[in-house]
């Protein structure tokens, strides 16, 4: 018998529920995961809010974490019992004392990167590998746009956009936001809450606008983030803080400057074992090098969880936040 967090209905964070569970024995290509850290995401939200619907409840909830393997099925060969492992790409139920998931699912964890700051980076660390190093990739020299730059993604994007030689211009909503993103390597950053993002982004280009644009945020940016992408560039829509981007109407990126846009998600970029290491082993020799520090501003305890989501959808944390069970 373990402990989670399970939901009944969609709604608040409310509905959260601190359960007793029972987790089923691995299948033959699966393994058991006994968590020792777990990450809290904006993606959360949305499978709890409805805004991605379940085919039944109730149910788990997060995708990420690290622990040590507890149990593996009888085709697993890739990890063995009491091995150190992280994953970021689910199934749901990360919130849990013990999560079972696809062996393919799971990373090996290299010893020198503790099971706290893996729960707090895979799934934001995987996503901003794809994301400036796959979806587009970046060069030196470029000046682009990420929304949402002090938050748990733009914290990293933010340091590795420096570590490549790129500008990146970071959206903010306060004053103490800006000195986060700043420090840890955005260029400029435009406080969205008194300044015109579009009319920053043309002063600080010269006129030229980005070749990329970077939008976690959603419906409360998606006209403004299409301002500030270059002719023929690329806007890149991956999340949805403020709700879905809905009723778009493909004209608006001929008139904007033929434009690309992209709504990639995580899960096509680490679609096999293969891809996910990779991109996973990047992420950790950014972090090893110290290109990557990543701040663990919250911490939580497990049973906490419906108080760690309100923070986190009020905007009320910086960097990443962490469940431990």
């Amino acid at each position: 018998m373990a402990k989670r967090i399970q939901f009944r209905a969609h709604g608040g964070p409310e509905v959260l529920e601190y359960v007793d569970y029972q987790p089923a024995e691995p299948g033959p290509q699966h393994v058991r995961v006994r968590n020792q850290a777990i990450g809290l995401n904006f993606i959360d939200t949305y499978y709890r809010g409805g805004l991605y619907p379940l085919p039944e409840l109730p149910s788990g909830l997060g995708n990420e974490g690290a622990g040590i393997v507890d149990a593996v099925g009888s085709e697993v060969h890739t990890v063995k019992v009491g091995d150190r492992v992280a994953y970021g790409t689910g199934p749901l139920g990360a919130y849990s004392e013990l999560h079972v998931l696809p062996a393919a699912n799971v990373v090996k964890l290299p010893d020198d990167i503790s099971f706290e700051l893996a729960a707090a980076v895979m799934l934001k660390g995987l996503t901003t590998q794809y994301l400036l190093r796959q979806t587009y990739e970046l060069k030196g020299g470029e000046t682009i746009l990420f929304h949402a730059a002090a938050g748990g993604v733009g914290s990293i994007a933010c340091q590795w956009a420096k570590a490549l030689g790129v500008k990146l211009i970071g959206t903010v909503s306060s004053a103490e936001k800006a000195a986060h993103a700043k420090a840890l390597g955005a260029w400029e950053t435009i406080d969205y809450s008194h300044e015109d993002v579009a009319k920053r982004v043309l002063e600080l280009t010269d006129g030229k606008k980005c070749p990329v644009v970077y939008d976690g945020v959603g419906k409360d940016t998606w006209l403004t983030s299409l301002d500030c992408v270059a002719p023929r560039g690329l806007m890149v829509s991956f999340g949805n803080a403020s709700g879905a981007v809905t009723g778009v109407n493909l004209g608006i990126l001929s008139q904007k400057g033929s434009l690309y846009v992209t709504r990639p998600t995580l899960a096509t970029y680490a679609n096999n074992t293969e891809n996910l290491q990779k991109m996973a082993d990047e992420l950790f020799g950014m972090i090893r090098s110290g290109s990557i520090k990543v701040d663990i501003s919250q911490r939580f305890a497990l049973s906490d969880a419906a108080r760690a989501q309100t923070e986190l959808s009020a905007r009320r944390t910086t960097g990443s936040t962490i469940l431990l069970p």
